[in-house]
């Protein structure tokens, strides 16, 4: 297998990932259900991926730094989230809303409890630092000095590098931590409900939404860059009770147009501009 033919396949298995786990969360409301179901979907793309490397070989040091740091964290990430979720949410009890606000923030405690634990690394992963790469994310490369897992040895060593997986920890921590601050915070259940009954309607056409949330995911404008686009489409079809319908079949449509793939953007750029050039006058 060749080196494009790698990326390519990597980039189709997460592409197809992420299309099933968004027609999931449309379909499921109840957590319970559809963090099952994501959580079969995310096993078996794990071990599509760890097929794809096992018969691949990495053709230097960045390429394999790149794909413990990078991707495969990225999928095993979403298993660690789910499962923590399903077991938080499986077994919160049933009880008023100040017991379940101090169940949610014992768990956030537990969190904390990660972070403090790998300070150190979390601060170098999240400072973007390369340094220690080939220590960190290289197969076969395990510094004794450095600070190790406990479970290390029962990882695949083929698959795995001494700190990959507790990069997919702090990836999906930060998602949880993001969940269980929400539950916490009653604001954002008053401002739900308020959505829930707001007589604002979106009365342009739904592909110019479509347009103006991708821009808005990836200029990270929600939750610090963190957000998954499933959840500002969920936000957004919720707050403006709209039906955005297979917004990843819709983007793609976007990509296909010859010219002016962004006119609604392009159009809300003019008028503003627009607006504030007669306002100078």
């Amino acid at each position: 297998m060749t080196g494009i033919n790698f990326k390519r396949k990597i980039d189709e298995l997460w592409k197809n990932l992420s299309n099933d786990i968004d027609t999931v969360l449309r379909n499921k409301s109840e957590v319970l259900s559809y963090a099952e179901e994501i959580l079969m979907l995310t096993d078996t793309a794990i071990r599509t991926l760890k097929s794809y490397v096992q018969e691949y070989e990495f053709k230097d040091w960045s390429e394999e730094i790149e794909f413990f740091k990078v991707t495969k964290p990225k999928f095993v990430s979403v298993y660690i989230y789910y499962s923590k979720l399903l077991a938080i949410e499986s077994s919160k009890p049933y009880a008023d809303p100040l017991v379940l606000k101090n169940y949610y923030e014992t768990e956030r405690a537990n969190l904390i409890y990660f972070y403090q634990e790998h300070k150190e690394f979390i601060s170098y992963y999240k400072r973007k630092a390369t340094y220690l790469d080939k220590k960190y994310f290289v197969k076969f490369k395990f510094d004794f000095k450095l600070k190790l897992s406990p479970e290390l040895y029962s990882y695949d060593e083929s698959f795995s590098t001494s700190h990959d997986h507790t990069v997919s920890q702090i990836l999906a921590n930060d998602r949880l931590d993001l969940y269980l601050t929400t539950k916490i915070n009653s604001d954002y259940v008053v401002d739900h409900l308020v959505f829930q009954h707001s007589p604002l309607e979106w009365t342009a056409p739904k592909v110019a939404l479509i347009e103006l949330l991708y821009a808005l995911y990836l200029t990270k404008c929600f939750d610090a860059g963190k957000a998954e686009p499933s959840d500002i489409f969920r936000w957004a079809e919720t707050a403006l009770n709209i039906n955005l319908g297979n917004y990843h079949k819709t983007l793609n449509e976007i990509k296909l147009r010859k010219i002016d793939r962004t006119k609604f953007l392009k159009l809300i750029q003019q008028n503003l501009e627009q607006y504030l050039d007669n306002s100078d006058e």
